[in-house]
Formats: structure tokens, sequence, C-alpha cells
């Protein structure tokens, strides 16, 4: 899955403007004057992942070589989803809703709605997983076993994979083999959405 943390985004949009407005793409020293960084190093970081993620590519021995990879210079869009607090990937808690708002690439969502949870705990940091991370989820009231779930558990939320057990139980598995699964009856499960995203600040 291809997706643009919220710095790579800004990264591409400023190279984007420029190159519509100069009619030339920005240098690495431009960047690293922009955003603050300290050397061009980090501006050179950022560029190499729009590159690998097939956002950006490079001419060969040109100070300003930079050029969209999108056809026809198509814009890599955004969509604004709503933030709703904060979802456990350790032991469940409340998610708590907030009036935030995250650019989100279009270009991974699938159909439906969606929406954006931070991520407070370590229990998934086998699927990359991390605390603070950004987490954007389809709504959905039905997975297929293995897939990374936003669960409702009783009144409160967790992010786990799950798994359906005989005798109408339900495992939530932790990516993380220093904690055990949540495992619940089905009724005291209810799907809320599935993880198709992850965004985070660098």
């Amino acid at each position: 899955m291809t997706y643009l943390t919220e710095r790579q985004r800004d990264v591409l949009r400023f190279i984007e403007e420029r190159i519509e407005t100069a009619g030339v793409a920005p240098t690495l020293q431009e960047i690293a004057d922009a955003f603050d960084f300290r050397s061009t190093a980090s501006a050179q970081k950022h560029v190499a992942h729009l590159q690998r993620k097939g956002f950006l590519e490079r001419r060969k021995h040109q100070k300003r070589g930079l050029v969209l990879a999108r056809p026809d210079g198509e814009r890599a869009t955004a969509a604004e989803l709503p933030l709703f607090g904060v979802v456990a990937a350790g032991s469940p808690i409340e998610s708590i809703p907030d009036d935030e708002r995250i650019a989100v690439p279009s270009d991974f969502l699938r159909a439906g709605d969606h929406y954006v949870l931070r991520v407070r705990g370590d229990s998934m940091i086998d699927d990359g997983v991390h605390d603070g991370d950004l987490v954007v989820v389809q709504r959905a009231r039905t997975a297929t076993d293995g897939e990374m779930v936003v669960a409702l558990v009783g009144d409160e939320v967790t992010l786990k994979r799950i798994f359906r057990h005989p005798k109408a139980m339900v495992r939530l598995q932790p990516s993380n083999p220093n904690l055990p699964p949540l495992i619940t009856p089905a009724r005291d499960v209810q799907i809320q959405g599935i993880v198709v995203g992850l965004l985070r600040r660098y």
C-alpha cells in the first residue's frame, strides 16, 4: 500500500506548487529552507521516499531535476478525514471524538467512509504500528479473519487482528509476542472498521 506521511505530503505539495509557479523544481537547499530542516540531508530523505513511492522522478545530472511522476502532471490529491480520538493498541480504552481533520492521500482509500484514529500503545509493533501513529480506518461492520480492525469491546475500543473461533468466540490478536490475545464472546465484539493505512510524523 502506498501512503504518505504528513511531512512527505507537505514536501510533495511544496514541490508541486514550485513547479507550477516557477516552472522548475526547488533544489534540496530550498526544500530544507522552506521546512527549517537542519541540512539538505533531511530534504533528500523525504525526496527519496517520494521517489520510492512513485510520486517523484529525478532527471540525472540536473540541480533542479525533480519532476512529478503523475501522468500529465496530475496532482496527488488528499482527502480531509475526521480524527476521532485515540484507539488503544494495548488494552481497550475509550475513543473520544475530536474536531481535528487529517489530510490523507486519496489514492489508497477504499470505497465508503473513512476516519482516522491515533494509536496509543505498542501491541501492534510487529505490524509497524507504533505509539502515536495515525491509522486510517474504513468504516465496516464485518472483516475477514486476519484483518486489522478497530473493534468495540463492551464500551471501549481496541486495535487488533481479528480471528473467529468455535463456540461463538473471537480472538483479538496483538502483533507483539510479549502480549496475550484478547479472547471474548463474539456477541461482545462489534467491528467498527478495517485499518487501510498508516500515517507517521517523522
